[in-house]
């Protein structure tokens, strides 16, 4: 057999299970759509519409750090900036649309992702994530003082309106296939991204970027664009969850929540389109059961225990580890 006849049977085999995998992921894809449709009607929609915010929040910060390489300590500050801009405009603007409302919000996200990725995108390793941490600190501080933020109390009453005036949005089955769409419509785009040229271009710069440099990539306009759009879609979570909520929370802006979703991004999968959903939809899960319970007080310490197993025992988290099986098995 010629050299050229083997690179003609690798070449259709490669693509054989290119398809086959496609197939998977389509069929996988079909399933949680069908479930998600469904699940209001088993699950109160309230707390489903919480674990698609999270959810959106995770997949935000994993098209930072899972694809890109950059760890942020300072996500919880573009997921606040979209709910309080969000949460103020709509209530102090009567004319003001809720679709409206959410874009100003994700809009606002969006400039404050640029200011921070001028200011460390040039930082690497953890000076990179300390620069996050102490920007996202002093817009902490700038949310506890200021005057449109009600402080500690945060904002509350945040009305839901109608969507396009034409659909009541205080109905939660309303709210919540609003959320989804939403939702998927940002996933779907992740996923595009990721699968496109400039995806690889930032896998590549995540696995060398010395290497990526050398070949010609302009990396500092990569990583700032990464970072706005993970910022922009951060923010989109948390106007979407003022919303939800009708509340903006000052805890959206403390560093706690910065590491939460980074936690769910562990727990999860990082560097998995998935696995940042089911990360945060077990996460959600965790706080809401043990603060019903006697364990109230120890959610903290169990979720660090969590954090700790997750980095010891299995790095690429649970749809990773899922993915390593099924390929050993199908090799």
């Amino acid at each position: 057999m010629s050299q050229t006849d083997i690179q003609s049977d690798i070449q259709k085999t490669i693509l054989k299970q290119q398809k086959a995998e496609d197939r998977r992921k389509l069929m996988l894809n079909g399933i949680l759509l069908v479930l998600l449709l469904l699940a209001p009607f088993v699950m109160y929609p309230v707390f489903l519409m919480k674990i698609l915010c999270f959810a959106l929040f995770a997949v935000a910060f994993n098209l930072l750090f899972g694809f890109t390489g950059l760890l942020s300590f300072g996500h919880a500050a573009f997921l606040a900036t979209g709910g309080y801009t969000t949460g103020y405009l709509l209530s102090n603007f009567s004319g003001l649309t809720t679709e409206m409302g959410i874009i100003a919000g994700t809009l606002v996200a969006a400039v404050l992702g640029l200011g921070f990725a001028l200011l460390s995108i040039r930082r690497q390793g953890i000076y990179f994530a300390m620069v996050t941490l102490a920007l996202a600190q002093l817009v902490f501080f700038f949310f506890v003082q200021s005057p449109f933020t009600g402080g500690e109390d945060g904002l509350h009453g945040v009305p839901r309106g109608e969507l396009f005036g034409l659909i009541n949005l205080e109905d939660n089955l309303n709210m919540y296939y609003f959320v989804l769409v939403v939702f998927l419509a940002c996933y779907l785009l992740v996923q595009r991204i990721v699968s496109s040229p400039y995806g690889h271009v930032l896998k590549a710069i995540k696995q060398n970027e010395p290497r990526a440099v050398s070949l010609g990539y302009k990396v500092d306009r990569y990583k700032v664009l990464a970072f706005v759009i993970s910022a922009t879609l951060a923010g989109l979570a948390g106007s979407m969850k003022s919303v939800v909520f009708q509340l903006a929370s000052l805890n959206d802006a403390h560093w706690h929540m910065s590491g939460e979703v980074i936690l769910m991004t562990l727990v999860g999968g990082v560097g998995t389109l998935l696995g940042p959903v089911l990360g945060a939809t077990l996460v959600v899960n965790i706080e809401y059961q043990l603060g019903q319970g006697p364990l109230r007080d120890w959610v903290d310490p169990i979720l660090g225990a969590i954090f700790v197993l997750t980095v010891l025992s299995f790095r690429s988290g649970i749809v990773g580890e899922v993915q390593k099986f099924v390929r050993k098995n199908m090799g």
